[in-house]
């Protein structure tokens, strides 16, 4: 059988997160709702940089996140997201190849700055998100590796950079390209503003047949539902998608593949510092899981793992070895 070049390729935001303590005055005096995420443009980015609290400058983005967990967990990661062409650009790029990442795509002049999110964690451990996307929603379907994404055993796509135009289309242009190949497509909602905006386009791609595996959290699930009640949202949602994969904040998490059903609880932490990147971890996990062919429950629990990590430390890319963490579970 030949081996694939990836294991898992994912196309994302490539976002610089800038990470800052505050406090829940300071985000009513800049008149930010705590726990939210919201997209402005340069110069409030500018603005609330100046601001803000002494920051700690981090690669991220959704997908750059997994693909970093991914590569931590043994994997074959690849990444395709957009950077300009400076400084922040040029980090970026350093830190996913130095995590053996292959970073697919070239840096562009002349298309604005490199995306950051200004990420503003209280002392409940809660973050609050303002991205200015620049850059990464620039990302266009002619840079697409179409030869890499039917080279990949799992295609992972972010919800959050389905919102401009062109980087949607690149994303349906993969799609197009993973199933040709006869490889699975995995799709995260990313946030309730986003399936609030697209939320049957994304119903659309389920029905269509185009996701194989759709990641969303006990929020999330309700907001493309309309089921406030989580059980009731699983019975909406799961017969949809092939596998569907819900996080539930304490609760757990949950994976249906038609008539089966797995569900982990939370892994214990000693201190919650930053939830920052959860979910990505969480994702990144689980599709490790899946690229070793391993069974429902035990690729929850590589993702309850993955998350448990990095939600104790600043940041959303791991610092501890999550492949002694996972212990056997990657045999």
């Amino acid at each position: 059988m030949t081996q694939l070049r990836f294991d898992v390729l994912c196309i994302g935001n490539a976002i610089v997160d800038v990470i800052a303590d505050a406090d829940d005055a300071f985000l009513e005096a800049q008149g930010l709702t705590k726990g939210s995420m919201r997209l402005i443009d340069e110069a409030e980015a500018e603005r609330l940089y100046g601001v803000m609290g002494p920051g700690r400058e981090l690669s991220g983005g959704s997908a750059g996140n997994t693909a970093a967990g991914l590569a931590a967990l043994g994997c074959k990661a690849g990444f395709i997201g957009q950077v300009a062409d400076d400084q922040l650009g040029a980090i970026y790029k350093h830190d996913v190849q130095s995590l053996g990442v292959e970073f697919l795509v070239p840096a562009r002049g002349e298309i604005g700055a490199t995306a950051r999110s200004l990420i503003l964690v209280t002392p409940d451990a809660q973050r609050t998100m303002n991205t200015f996307l620049g850059a990464a929603q620039l990302l266009d379907a002619s840079v697409i590796d179409h030869g890499a994404v039917a080279d990949a055993g799992i295609l992972y796509l972010e919800g959050y950079l389905w919102d401009p135009e062109a980087p949607r289309a690149a994303m349906e242009a993969a799609i197009a390209d993973a199933k040709a190949a006869g490889r699975r497509v995995a799709f995260t909602l990313s946030d309730t503003f986003v399936v609030d905006r697209h939320g049957p386009d994304f119903l659309r791609l389920a029905n269509e047949g185009k996701l194989d595996i759709l990641f969303a959290n006990a929020a999330e699930l309700a907001s493309i539902t309309g089921e406030q009640d989580f059980e009731a949202g699983l019975a909406i949602l799961a017969p949809k998608v092939p596998l569907l994969v819900v996080t539930h904040g304490e609760q757990g998490a949950v994976a249906i593949q038609g008539s089966e059903r797995a569900r982990v609880a939370a892994e214990p932490i000693e201190a919650l510092v930053d939830t920052t990147g959860a979910g990505d971890l969480f994702a990144a996990g689980f599709l490790a899981g899946q690229a070793r062919g391993k069974g429902l429950e035990a690729c929850l629990r590589l993702g309850a793992i993955a998350a448990a990590e990095v939600i104790q430390h600043y940041g959303a890319r791991p610092e501890a070895d999550l492949k002694a963490l996972a212990g056997g579970l990657l045999a």
